[in-house]
């Protein structure tokens, strides 16, 4: 009985949203996040992943850049657990 590793389905960035890399905690829900981009912009938590999903630093997120603002203010859409983040660097699409 020789088992296959089976494929997970992992949530990517979708069309206007960036990987990013949590460099620091600011508190207040809001965290300042490395992107893939090249740009340093000011994320916040909103109140529907507050409590439900804890953010470290560390932590690689998909965030939504704001249509006003959107160099330096996005949202958290996304969180990866580390087996994610592993497997999105195995990949190619995590290049940080």
């Amino acid at each position: 009985m020789d088992e296959q590793p089976q494929e997970v389905r992992i949530r990517t960035p979708r069309q206007g949203e960036v990987l990013g890399l949590v460099e620091s905690m600011l508190g207040a829900g809001r965290l300042r996040v490395r992107c893939q981009d090249g740009k340093a912009r000011l994320g916040r938590i909103p109140g529907k992943l507050r409590k439900k999903v804890w953010i470290r630093i560390g932590d690689y997120v998909i965030l939504k850049p704001w249509d006003i603002q959107g160099d330096t203010n996005g949202d958290v859409v996304w969180r990866y657990t580390s087996t994610e983040s592993n497997a999105l660097r195995r990949k190619g699409i995590l290049t940080m």
